[in-house]
């Protein structure tokens, strides 16, 4: 999979959800509505989540340096490992206190309409969201299942908004199949109810995402088919196998690979490094993403005789 940020989907997402948060601050205000809120609290938690997405991608591209000379790739992964925990805290834990705090002390919607026809707005405008983050990611996603997208992704950022996305929208549904109970039962447990079901909706994506996420974050290797490939691409010419091989992804789009590699006996140290230097070649035109490459020359002692 192409490490691309999938940034035109960051800012999609982050130009809807400030003018949802908006528009649904607004609702709440005038309905009262305890799904108005917990949506338009969920949206504000969106957009800061956007923002800090695009600041991880800027400070990713900083300079390598001596106290970390392998550069700032992973500052991605904290990013979007940050914006797991607040959809958690902001989104989920606001949610189900508000939840459950209209729950105890239930009160009538005023002017649901208003409610209803920001909510309505309001899906059209995630969906746009939606439909450019599933865009971005099918550009590098190939044969694997969103499922698998998401699972095996090296590139944070688009699982990351997929499924806040997706949540949005379930959680608009949800809003606005409370407001709508409320106001055709004449019972604001309805909206509560609905605002207690958006909190654990959020919780289940939060805490999808903070797993993938701090994965990432402590370090994934090559996926077995990437692997098997890198490892072909070195068992050529004089290179006579890989005794092992350890990989690690430092970024989204910088994979590190460390292998011992059996050579033929008896090469002069200009061969071997001419093999080498072949065999990083190899790999590096096969995966892109393999840009440090360390080999270390030995010799196959499993075909030595006792």
């Amino acid at each position: 999979m192409s490490a691309g940020g999938g940034t035109k989907a960051i800012i999609a997402a982050l130009v809807a959800n400030a003018g949802i948060a908006v528009a649904k601050f607004v609702g709440f205000l005038v309905t009262g509505s305890s799904s108005m809120l917990a949506e338009a609290v969920h949206s504000v938690a969106d957009t800061s989540n956007q923002g800090l997405l695009l600041l991880g991608q800027k400070t990713s591209r900083r300079q390598a340096t001596a106290n970390h000379p392998f550069g700032f790739g992973r500052d991605r992964y904290f990013y979007s490992f940050v914006v797991a925990l607040l959809l958690f805290s902001m989104g989920s834990v606001f949610a189900l206190y508000e939840g459950i705090h209209k729950l105890e002390s239930a009160e009538e919607l005023s002017s649901p309409i208003v409610a209803v026809i920001i909510l309505v707005v309001a899906i059209g405008l995630e969906t746009y969201s939606f439909k450019t983050a599933i865009s971005e990611s099918k550009l590098i996603k190939g044969n694997a299942t969103w499922w698998q997208f998401i699972r095996q992704s090296k590139v944070p950022e688009l699982p990351v908004v997929l499924l806040e996305d997706a949540g949005a929208l379930f959680g608009l549904v949800l809003a606005l199949l409370g407001v709508g109970l409320s106001t055709v039962t004449g019972d604001p447990v309805w909206d509560a109810i609905g605002t207690i079901c958006i909190g654990v909706l959020l919780g289940v994506i939060a805490i999808i995402l903070i797993i993938e996420m701090k994965s990432l974050l402590i370090g994934e290797g090559a996926a077995p088919a990437e692997l098997g490939t890198i490892v072909d691409e070195l068992a050529v010419g004089e290179v006579q196998r890989v005794i092992h091989i350890r990989t690690q992804y430092i970024g989204p789009d910088e994979l590190l690979v460390a292998a011992k590699i059996a050579l033929s006996p008896g090469l002069p140290a200009a061969d071997v490094a001419r093999a080498i230097d072949e065999a990083e070649q190899r790999v590096r035109t096969k995966v892109p993403a393999a840009r440090l490459i360390y080999l270390e020359p030995d010799l196959d002692r499993s075909l030595t005789t006792p």
